[in-house]
């Protein structure tokens, strides 16, 4: 009988001991890049033909995230934070290599400090940028960021955006609730009108779907799920030829320089201590052949005399190099189709001109108002009553989203030049306008930094420029040729701004207050 008792408490003793390694063993185990997520397979019933992943108790994720980009890395990170079960699908997890994306706004590095991921701007040789500098036909003018009522380390940044991007990967990654895969989403998956999840390919190329209560797509410009969730309209006013001029100081240091060239603007802003962007708007979608040459010639024979002469010769010796990189320039408003289970958020969702640098201050603005929406919902099951709430999302991002969109679409119209007179005077009134200083700077630049999105304000601000524009063209004699002229400066003006808040919505930008979403309230289980 000893013996026995002996054998059973030696035997409880090592299945306790494996038990406990067995246990540290799954909490430690990380799948794929090490998400620090538990082995779903083991969780799961899978079909044997479809590759389908599904929980014996119901889906083995709160939230599925569609790309890691600026938008889905900042979300599955604040999420996870939340305490979620986040798993993110992203096409390529390599470090991305863009030309875009590589200048953020004070208001947008704001919103990463609220996010808790101001760190991630640190260790990637990041530039603060405290303003710009505008130059046209030899003159120039300087127009600094508003930031006296804040703390000295808000200010713009500018960086690669690829290591920006892996930066909050590696952060997403730590967290133990959040699965980072790298796969590509290929259908969203309905039931009833109802999306449950993705089917998607794993990297090894296996087929599998997967389930959580709420998707939210954030795959970026070129997605390919946009089309199940809104209407899109995608504008492509021009393209971006991208160079990096290197070793060379800028004219003004820490600021970005917009230079309103013919035919329309080229920007130059350090991405490094050593590097400095170099982007030339290109009016229309088809630029000349890089292969056979006669992209270069256009930068030479056309741009080239146009650029400041302390960056002439870099920019003559970034051409040489031969490392010239091209993107389009897309715009498309938000206008979304509210579907139970599914979001879009990010360039997937909303896209606005490149040239004000306010897309990753949008996007990161968005995930703080969907943060603060989901954080009273413990349940996320309910997905027709998780829908009608969550279309209060798209009156509350209004403020800021609209304000940066309408600046972005409206600037990039008037920089931009043209044979118009009206236009042309229009051009000038601009330049001048924000080369008083003062509130006459102030204002427009606080707009554009995303520290201050008011539609309202964007708007009085514009007609101000058109003012003073027809105020120039009638001192000191208002010929009626003048007189014509500064009519149709305001026409024009209108022509601009008005199209483009129209499709933002009117209501929704200027009286979110009479929306019936703005007041709802969360979904009690």
């Amino acid at each position: 009988m000893a013996e026995e008792n002996y054998v059973y408490i030696v035997g409880a003793f090592l299945a306790s001991l494996l038990g406990f390694l067995s246990l540290f063993v799954l909490r430690r185990s990380r799948r794929g890049q090490g998400s620090g997520f538990d082995e779903i397979r083991n969780d799961c019933v899978r079909s044997s033909n479809a590759g389908e992943a599904r929980p014996e108790g119901g889906p083995v994720s709160d939230v599925i995230i569609v790309g890691a980009g600026v938008a889905g890395a900042a979300l599955s990170h604040t999420l996870g934070k939340e305490g979620r079960r986040v798993h993110v699908i992203e096409r390529d997890l390599t470090e991305p290599d863009r030309i875009v994306g590589e200048l953020l706004q004070p208001g947008g590095y704001l919103k990463l400090v609220e996010l808790g991921l101001e760190d991630c701007v640190e260790g990637i040789d990041a530039q603060r940028v405290l303003g710009y500098a505008l130059f046209k036909e030899g003159r120039n003018t300087r127009l600094s960021y508003p930031l006296e009522k804040f703390h000295s380390d808000v200010a713009g940044r500018s960086f690669h955006n690829g290591r920006f991007i892996q930066r909050m990967r590696e952060k997403t990654d730590a967290l133990p609730n959040v699965r980072l895969e790298q796969g590509t989403v290929t259908s969203l998956l309905e039931e009833n009108g109802t999306v449950k999840g993705v089917r998607y390919k794993t990297k090894t190329g296996e087929e599998l779907k997967a389930y959580a209560p709420l998707t939210i797509v954030c795959d970026g410009c070129f997605s390919n799920l946009r089309r199940s969730l809104c209407k899109p309209k995608v504008d492509v006013p021009s393209c971006f030829v991208g160079l990096i001029l290197e070793n060379r100081e800028l004219p003004f240091p820490n600021h970005g320089h917009v230079i309103l060239a013919d035919p329309s603007p080229i920007l130059f802003y350090p991405i490094s201590s050593t590097e400095v962007r170099c982007l030339v708007d290109v009016p229309g979608q088809k630029i000349p052949s890089v292969a056979n040459g006669e992209l270069a010639n256009y930068l030479k024979t056309m741009v080239a005399p146009q650029i400041p002469p302390e960056l002439h010769d870099a920019f003559i010796a970034a051409i040489d190099k031969g490392n010239i990189r091209t993107m389009p320039n897309r715009s498309m408003p938000a206008a979304p189709y509210p579907t139970p289970g599914a979001l879009l958020m990010g360039d997937a969702f909303n896209m606005r001109h490149p040239l004000t640098g306010g897309g990753m201050t949008v996007a990161l603005s968005d995930v703080v108002v969907l943060r603060d929406l989901l954080k009273p919902l413990h349940d996320l099951n309910d997905s027709a009553s998780l829908c009608r709430y969550l279309e209060s999302f798209y009156t509350l991002r209004k403020p800021v989203a609209s304000t940066i969109n309408t600046l972005a679409g409206a600037l990039y119209k008037v920089f931009c030049a043209s044979p118009d007179q009206a236009r042309k005077e229009m051009r000038q009134a601009c330049f001048d306008y924000l080369s008083l200083g003062g509130v006459y700077s102030a204002g427009p630049v606080g707009l554009l930094s995303g520290l201050n999105p008011r539609p309202l304000s964007l708007v009085l601000h514009f007609f101000a420029v058109a003012v003073y524009g027809v105020g120039r063209l009638l001192v000191p004699f208002p010929s009626p040729k003048r007189l014509w002229i500064g009519a149709r400066l305001i026409s024009a003006a209108s022509g601009i701004i008005f199209p483009i808040i129209k499709a933002e919505g009117v209501r929704q930008m200027f009286f979110p207050a009479t929306v019936p979403a703005y007041y709802r309230a969360p979904p009690v289980k």
